[in-house]
């Protein structure tokens, strides 16, 4: 079945379907939320406080929710998830694995899944999400979101790698919602070509690039572990600013921006 245009308009107040097109049964009232993606996690949260009432070991925002755990988000608690007797399980088709979100739907589980690749269809996909999957108002921090990524980059570019991964190196490749988001602050993928969407990398054979992005997830780089290895300037970044998508949205545009301000330029690279 083909994914879902959100874009387009429908019916969908009594059978809504998810970013991959699957139906899924919400019933009229939503009133328990499980969520195994962080950053739905935190969407939820800031909707509709005591929605949830259950979240990965890894839902770090908002700071102190109380909710029951229900391990990571690659191996969940399936027992504990269905114990809880949610009303909708939010997932995501590259966070979590099929043969789970498979066996909470078999256990009569209504699974909604996420699989935006870029800012504007995260922004409609956590629209459909909140009003269609969890029957809320649409909240007021994503109508903010929109409104700061809406005026276009205009200024010069540059061109980055990407890494989330070492030992093996990992890299960002094509089709994510992470290189988006840079490519909307000026920042080019070097490996937005790469047949994968998280290559392998051999960082004495990258293509031609002038910085590396570096995020604090899912390897957590840091200005003593990341920027030794590269020829080039490295920048840290919060992961969280770049790579998630919810009200996290609200500032990643002024905070990535000021990170990538404060790095050096191509010039500085060149001479490096």
């Amino acid at each position: 079945m083909p994914p879902v245009d959100p874009a387009r308009p429908r019916d969908e107040s009594t059978q809504p379907r998810d970013d991959l097109g699957n139906p899924v049964p919400v019933p009229a009232e939503v009133r328990r939320v499980v969520s195994l993606v962080p950053s739905l996690t935190e969407s939820v949260a800031a909707s509709a406080p005591g929605l949830l009432v259950g979240a990965t070991d890894w839902c770090t925002h908002p700071e102190g929710l109380a909710v029951t755990r229900v391990r990571g988000t690659k191996n969940p608690d399936l027992e504990r998830i269905a114990a809880l007797a949610p009303d909708l399980v939010c997932a995501n088709a590259e966070e979590n694995r099929q043969v789970d979100l498979d066996a909470l739907r078999a256990a009569g589980l209504a699974v909604w899944v996420t699989a935006p690749t870029t800012v504007p269809a995260a922004l409609r996909s956590l629209d459909r999400l909140l009003r269609l999957g969890c029957r809320l108002p649409r909240p007021a921090w994503l109508t903010t979101a929109e409104q700061a990524w809406a005026e276009p980059y205009r200024g010069p570019r540059r061109r980055a790698v990407i890494p989330i991964w070492r030992r093996p190196w990992m890299a960002v490749g094509r089709d994510t919602f992470t290189g988006d988001v840079l490519a909307r602050l000026g920042v080019d993928n070097a490996l937005g070509g790469s047949d994968q969407r998280y290559p392998r990398v051999d960082v004495a054979a990258l293509p031609p690039h002038d910085l590396v992005v570096l995020p604090d997830e899912p390897y957590a780089f840091s200005p003593s572990d990341g920027p030794e290895a590269f020829a080039v300037p490295a920048v840290c970044v919060s992961g969280r600013l770049l790579t998630w998508y919810g009200p996290s949205l609200v500032e990643a545009r002024t905070g990535l921006a000021a990170a990538l301000a404060a790095s050096p330029g191509p010039e500085a690279a060149q001479e490096r």
